[in-house]
């Protein structure tokens, strides 16, 4: 089949590319000049493991383009892909102006060709319910008919978007048009030849579906991190908790391990969004907003486990931090916990001296000159007075004990993600700091 991509950012790139990989032709569209000249020249302008592998490929074997010229894609499509970043407001909402602008280019076009060739829009991008008819409300205000507007909202794992998107646990379709349905079906039946379903809803529906996930996820992160906190205050290891409670098949496993809060580009903006439109439509969800004041106070958890252990005073200690994206696998910042950690450390007067195997690049635009980058985990801890854990990277859960040992002044880790089996770290003798687990002091 033959798709247009509008927006080339994580789910954009990461949706063409494995679109391409099944055999359609896909166009992917966007207005950034540094972005697209890098993407032209086989550049990839994100951290995705596995995605290298199928995008050399298919721009090898010219199934994968890129372009700045709009036209040029409607033109050559069936289906066309909304996946435009939707930023939250200063009301929390979400600002629908990319996809309403999109909406409006590509309507322009349809009307100059005279709406002759059906055309299926596709919103991928998480919008708020009616969305989808704001979007159609626009094509039809130019005159056009010959469509159909559709919500497909787009489920991708940081780190794992390959696999979600080539062998997804569902599709979900949002549409009433008969037309519509069979050529969305056409599209995805060879991602689902396992049998997962695709499952056919209206589109208000598909549009709540995104954000009642996410929100669901947000809300079992955040009851472990506020159970952990009471785990540690009377005694209990929320480790062993969690197990027995992951073992009801009512509960299950995934979702159940307690940390610093929740960030990365979805759930945090997601969550928001819900709330500002549960509440504009008089039926708000209190126990979203209470997930998302949980999520702020968590983040700082691990510095008050700091500022206690240095007697309550920071300034001038020097801190070592692994680990600065929202979650392994990625180079995402976007509200990630290690940035409202390590501004409130360098506001309490401690420096920062940081490694992270990916965001090293990223984290500039956040911290600037104000904090230290290292090469490698082991040159952060030179000097440094205490190693803080920030993001569960493969690389960190097996480390060289003695080196830390060696390199740090203090023997002390503060460790936000519980990577570490606290009866090692006893055996080890670390003074150790976790989540939801007694502390160890030496």
């Amino acid at each position: 089949m033959n798709i247009s991509v509008i927006g080339t950012g994580y789910v954009g790139l990461a949706s063409g590319t494995c679109f391409a990989e099944m055999g359609n032709r896909v166009i992917c569209v966007d207005n950034d000049p540094i972005k697209m000249e890098k993407l032209q020249n086989a550049e990839l302008t994100i951290y995705e493991p596995g995605l290298d592998t199928i995008f050399y490929r298919n721009i090898a074997k010219k199934r994968l383009e890129f372009t700045s010229n709009l036209e040029y894609a409607v033109d050559n499509s069936e289906i066309i892909f909304f996946c435009l970043p939707t930023p939250q407001g200063e009301d929390g909402s979400a600002d629908l102006s990319y996809v309403m602008k999109a909406s409006d280019d590509v309507a322009e076009i349809l009307k100059k060709r005279g709406n002759k060739d059906y055309k299926v829009i596709v919103n991928k991008s998480t919008v708020p319910v009616g969305t989808g008819d704001i979007v159609e409300d626009i094509f039809r205000k130019h005159g056009l008919a010959n469509l159909d507007v559709v919500s497909n909202p787009e489920f991708l794992r940081e780190g794992f978007a390959v696999e979600d998107f080539m062998k997804p646990d569902r599709i979900v379709i949002g549409t009433e048009s008969p037309r519509a349905i069979e050529q969305m079906k056409l599209l995805y039946e060879p991602f689902v030849r396992q049998g997962n379903p695709i499952i056919i809803m209206d589109r208000h529906s598909s549009e709540v579906t995104k954000y009642a996930a996410n929100s669901y996820l947000a809300m079992r992160i955040t009851y472990m991190n506020e159970l952990a906190n009471f785990c540690e205050a009377v005694g209990a290891n929320v480790d062993l908790v969690r197990r027995g409670m992951g073992t009801d098949t009512r509960i299950g496993k995934r979702f159940l391990f307690p940390g610093i809060g929740y960030g990365g580009s979805c759930f945090p903006k997601d969550v928001k969004a819900l709330i500002k439109t549960s509440n504009e439509n008089a039926s708000p969800l209190q126990v979203l907003q209470t997930v998302d004041e949980v999520n702020k106070r968590q983040k700082l958890v691990l510095v008050d486990k700091v500022v206690k252990f240095f007697g309550g005073n920071i300034k001038g200690k020097k801190l070592a931090v692994w680990g600065l994206a929202f979650k392994p696998n990625t180079d995402d910042m976007r509200e990630a916990p290690s940035i409202v950690i390590i501004k409130k450390l360098l506001e309490l007067g401690a420096t920062v001296t940081a490694y992270d195997p990916a965001a090293n690049e990223t984290a500039q635009f956040y911290f600037g000159d104000s904090i230290t980058y290292t090469e490698n985990e082991y040159d952060a801890l030179k000097e440094a007075d205490g190693l803080l854990i920030l993001t569960e990277w493969n690389e960190f859960r097996n480390p060289d004990f003695s080196k830390i040992k060696e390199s740090l002044k203090r023997n002390v880790i503060f460790d936000g993600r519980n990577v570490f089996d606290i009866e090692k770290m006893e055996e080890l003798k670390f003074n150790y700091y976790s989540i939801g687990r007694t502390p160890l002091i030496f």
